[in-house]
């Protein structure tokens, strides 16, 4: 059993490549939900979630409005919605205004996902041009969970990495190798 309650992911410019990486070498074994932001088009519609779906070891579709968060599972923020986490461990979802330039956000996720699970948090920051996810990975480490970004010679786009490395909230700087082996040992503690 792990000691982690869930694991957020959010990547921008360049992050469709290393999340097909990252989800196609996850042990299937890890039951910890896995929820993901990465910066879309408002008019991608579902296309990004079928091109992971390809790729993902574990079972990953879009999450509805209300939806409970269950285990095993991977969770794709949908097109021009934002992605929050409410206290009893469900979706919400909405089209507020966009924030970093993005409708998704990655900090609107984090932020919320750090006052539900606390410590029991993981939040991954990947390729990116702007500095969304800085915000929420603050927020993770002030409730004492655990922050891992790419690192920013690896990525294509190194500014969302570099940002959160910058704030000094960083526990890991990774490769997507190490990150999928650091999930991969972590997840099934």
């Amino acid at each position: 059993m792990s000691k982690y309650d869930v694991v957020l992911i959010g990547a921008s410019a360049g992050g469709l490549t290393v999340l097909e990486y990252i989800l196609g070498n996850l042990s299937p074994e890890i039951s910890t939900p896995i929820i993901i932001v990465q910066h879309l088009s408002p008019d991608s519609g579902s296309s990004i979630t079928e091109l992971l779906r390809k790729f993902s070891v574990i079972q990953l579709t879009e999450p509805i409005d209300k939806e409970s968060i269950l285990n095993n599972h991977v969770y794709i923020a949908p097109a021009d919605y934002h992605i929050l986490i409410e206290k009893d461990r469900s979706f919400a979802l909405n089209q507020g205004p966009k924030e970093n330039y993005c409708r998704p956000a990655i900090d609107i996720l984090f932020e919320t996902a750090a006052e539900v699970f606390f410590e029991k948090t993981i939040g991954v920051i990947l390729t990116g041009a702007n500095k969304d996810g800085t915000r929420g990975c603050v927020a993770v480490k002030k409730f004492s969970g655990l922050v891992v970004v790419q690192d920013p010679k690896e990525a294509l786009i190194p500014v969302m990495p570099s940002a959160v490395i910058d704030a000094g909230c960083a526990d890991y700087v990774l490769s997507a190798k190490e990150i999928v082996q650091l999930l991969n040992k972590v997840l099934k503690e």
